[in-house]
């Protein structure tokens, strides 16, 4: 088989902010190049692919080394043997940009590393790509994924969405479902959101994101985080459809983790 490489933005080890798994401690695997341009995204710096990563060499120090891309899935094997002290860590975090642009390396990858660490993997996406998941779907153990409001993120996706979301469901793999939420959040489009979840099940976890302020502008400067009122209103309608709208802002923020 022919070794595949990939791009890379970084290696690290920190406290998952987000989703079921907020407060965990996780090596995340942070690919580059994505194919979405939401309004809101923090992390403008992996759209595109780099000449070079960052790997954390000790776990949770920040101590990074620069290295070239792309890379081979061997490295990439050693460097997640580096960070994976003895029960530090509770899951592998593959994320993005977006990493299922990856998919056929993760395909390769994922049986490997997980015979390895003998860690849960969880997947995080913009969740518009199903036929890429389809080519990773049985290594994974948890995907998070995102809904796109077109009046927030400035994408409209709700078919790719309706379709991974069944996939995940078909393949008994665990998935819940994040939308980020600003003052500019269209209530219809939370009903439309709240219907297409309950379509596929009412036991998959909703959780509502309210924007973080950023040091520099989002794309869209309009937007900022929505107030206590609206989001108490905006829970209560979700409500009506799913019984699990869980209402969390992005917490590694407020630690000071990367």
């Amino acid at each position: 088989m022919t070794a595949l490489t990939a791009n890379l933005i970084e290696i690290f080890s920190a406290i998952q902010g987000e989703g079921v798994n907020v407060g965990t401690r996780q090596i995340f695997v942070r690919f580059g190049g994505c194919d979405l341009r939401c309004h809101y995204c923090d992390s403008q710096h992996t759209w595109t692919k780099q000449s070079t990563c960052s790997i954390e060499q000790t776990p949770g120090q920040r101590d990074f080394t620069t290295h070239d891309n792309p890379i081979e899935s061997s490295q990439l094997l050693t460097w997640i043997k580096q960070q994976n002290s003895p029960h530090l860590h509770d899951t592998i975090s593959i994320t993005g940009g977006e990493p299922l642009l990856h998919a056929p390396f993760l395909a390769q990858w994922l049986p490997q590393v997980k015979e390895l660490t003998n860690l849960p993997i969880y997947l995080e996406t913009g969740g518009h790509r199903p036929k890429q998941l389809v080519q990773v779907l049985p290594y994974l153990d948890l995907v998070g994924m995102d809904i796109k409001l077109p009046s927030v993120s400035g994408e409209t996706h709700w078919k790719e969405h309706r379709e991974f979301l069944q996939l995940c469901q078909a393949a008994d793999v665990e998935v819940f479902v994040k939308i980020i939420i600003s003052q500019t959040t269209d209530l219809a489009e939370l009903r439309q959101a709240a219907q297409l979840v309950a379509a596929v099940s009412d036991k998959i976890i909703v959780f509502l994101q309210p924007m973080t302020a950023l040091a520099q502008p989002h794309t869209n400067p309009a937007l900022t985080a929505p107030t206590p009122e609206q989001v108490l209103t905006w829970q209560a309608v979700m409500k009506e459809y799913l019984p699990q709208i869980r209402v969390i802002p992005q917490t590694h923020k407020m630690i000071g983790q990367l």
